[in-house]
């Protein structure tokens, strides 16, 4: 028997911290417990998992990860950072069932269309769900498109990823389109990685604590090239402005030995994209797929605690992007926030916090401008812009009805529409019930 909890945030905590070891073992001593954070960056163990994980005041960090340890700097804590936690969370986790997997999948495939999503992107997907949902499309399981990216560092040069899967056309409404790679952690749970320290260090750190990589150089760029050689997109989850450095460094050197095809990488998330790194994206034709959603679930967060007013203002900068006269994309990072479309179009036009401050006034959008940022841009980014995205003659008949105008209705009650129906090439699938 294991106890495991998700959706740990200490940021909404009163203590604003994670829980400890022994707070978990005041819940049992016997069972094992591991408490995930919101961003999936993190864990917290108590003593009998961290145990049974054999993770001890011995145990040395691995290399991308971090064990947070107690005041003699050698007992842990409890709670495991990045590459620390992913080395153990599968091990935590038990293995579901093939039915299981499947109606795991289908729940998670309606709460999108009820979301009004048509496609849907698997981000890093694992080895044991990429064996599932060519299964499940060969089945005729799927009513949206679902496009998946395999975690390359996990999976590497993996059969499946040769297979005729990997393809920019769909069958039964799946394919792989791409490869991911994480450079950083979190923000919120302060492991991304900066090139300024944290406004609050976390609790055992040193002042000039600026969170870390997940890779080293010649790592990333060995994992790059590879798929550049394969001709496969690469998804880029990068966070920290550092990170972003590295990910410019890393594409600039594969451009520069392989120059010529657009393969249209895309950066995952980019919250501390600085203002004199957006020229390198566009050159490099780096597609920037941000995160405004974060201005209202954590935005009180960054300014109070992660990097502090000032940078704050800046995350997730739609308005400097666009200013640029790039295309972007915007998204929710679904499990870490629910997908909510119409907090996402709400955030990346209004910029409110939980509190009501408006986080980056500058960096708002016009409602226009963030439908695309949900519609015609993503399609670009996946290619797909000859057959998504925009209503067209030629172009899937992928629709949403809303319960209002989005362009005309206030810009603080945007976060009030209603999906009412979504319809996936001409055919509905999915009704809101009636009032």
């Amino acid at each position: 028997m294991v106890i495991n909890g998700y959706r740990n945030d200490d940021s909404q905590l009163k203590e604003r911290r994670h829980p400890t070891r022994q707070e978990l073992d005041a819940i049992s001593k016997d069972i094992p417990i591991m408490v995930i954070h919101q961003s999936g960056h993190l864990g917290v163990l108590n003593s009998k998992a961290l145990a049974n994980m054999k993770i001890t005041a011995k145990s040395v960090n691995p290399a991308g990860g971090m064990i947070r340890r107690e005041a003699d700097r050698k007992t842990p804590n409890g709670v495991l950072e990045e590459n620390a936690f992913f080395g153990i969370v599968y091990k935590m986790v038990p293995a579901l069932t093939a039915a299981e997997t499947v109606a795991q999948i289908q729940a998670s495939e309606a709460i999108y269309l009820a979301n009004g999503f048509t496609t849907i992107q698997d981000g890093k997907t694992d080895l044991a769900t990429l064996k599932a949902l060519p299964e499940m499309a060969v089945a005729g399981s799927f009513k949206a498109d679902i496009v998946s990216y395999a975690d390359i560092a996990a999976m590497g040069d993996d059969p499946i990823l040769h297979s005729s899967w990997m393809s920019s056309n769909y069958r039964n409404h799946f394919r792989i389109a791409g490869v991911k790679l994480t450079y950083d952690g979190s923000p919120q749970g302060k492991t991304a990685w900066f090139t300024e320290p944290y406004f609050k260090v976390p609790a055992g750190q040193k002042k000039s604590y600026a969170g870390y990589a997940a890779f080293s150089d010649a790592e990333a760029l060995k994992w790059y090239t590879l798929a550049t050689q394969n001709n496969w997109q690469m998804l880029n989850h990068a966070n920290g402005d550092a990170a972003i450095d590295q990910l410019i460094k890393t594409v600039t050197a594969v451009q520069t030995a392989a120059p010529g095809k657009d393969r249209r990488g895309v950066l995952i998330h980019g919250q501390y994209l600085r203002a004199d790194q957006i020229p390198a994206l566009q050159r490099l034709g780096i597609f920037p797929s941000l995160y405004p959603m974060h201005t209202f679930y954590w935005g009180d967060w960054h300014r109070e605690s992660v990097a502090g007013a000032k940078r704050a203002e800046f995350i997730s900068p739609t308005g400097a992007v666009l200013a640029r006269g790039m295309k972007f994309s915007i998204h929710s990072d679904a499990p870490v926030t629910f997908p909510n479309s119409m907090r996402l179009l709400d955030s990346a036009v209004n910029r409110t916090t939980r509190s009501g401050y408006v986080l980056g006034a500058d960096q708002r959008v016009e409602p226009l401008v963030a439908l695309k940022a949900m519609t015609l841009w993503p399609a670009y980014q996946h290619f797909e812009e000859a057959s998504k995205g925009s209503i067209e003659l030629g172009k899937l008949a992928d629709l949403v009805i809303l319960s209002a105008n989005p362009l005309k209705v206030e810009r603080a009650k945007l976060i009030d529409l209603k999906v009412l129906e979504t319809i996936k090439e001409g055919q509905p699938v999915y009704r809101a019930a009636a009032k």
